[in-house]
């Protein structure tokens, strides 16, 4: 599905508003994979994966926060972390930045992409948690996160 206007989507007992502008795209695995459009020259758009394992399943926070940050080269950098509440639901956010190893995880096949940055939020829905992670180089990352942001803040309990 090839989309440029916001339209709803939901998951777990959640709904969220995709943002206008980003496109959808069909990816295994996922609730729904966003692209916004590439930004201050950077080449490529950043890209927001969804994901529902089902309740109970998927791992917690930690072991996502840690799974997330694994996609990136190593380093001392410790990933930001950020506690709301949207809607009565705890929502986790976290952001990270470096080499991002772009590839599927069980390839062992990675492409190393310097200057990335992650925003990630873990969102406690009533069906369970609901993963969303934009990752994007850094300039197209600035224009699309705070969209994102937005499309977090705004989350509804079905």
């Amino acid at each position: 599905m090839l989309a440029t206007a916001a339209w709803a989507e939901s998951a777990a007992g959640i709904s969220w508003t995709a943002p206008g502008g980003w496109k959808s795209e069909s990816r295994p695995m996922r609730v729904a994979t966003y692209t916004s459009p590439a930004s201050g020259g950077d080449g490529e758009g950043a890209e927001c994966a969804i994901f529902f394992f089902g309740a109970g399943q998927g791992g917690g926070i930690e072991a996502n926060v840690q799974r997330w940050v694994g996609q990136f080269e190593a380093s001392a950098a410790k990933p930001g972390r950020k506690q709301m509440h949207v809607n009565g639901m705890n929502v986790t956010l976290v952001t990270h930045a470096g080499a991002y190893l772009s590839g599927a995880p069980m390839s062992g096949q990675k492409v190393k992409k310097p200057g990335f940055r992650l925003s990630g939020a873990i969102v406690e829905a009533p069906e369970g948690s609901v993963f969303f992670k934009l990752t994007g180089p850094a300039a197209t990352m600035n224009a699309a996160e705070p969209v994102f942001l937005k499309m977090i803040s705004n989350i509804k309990k079905q």
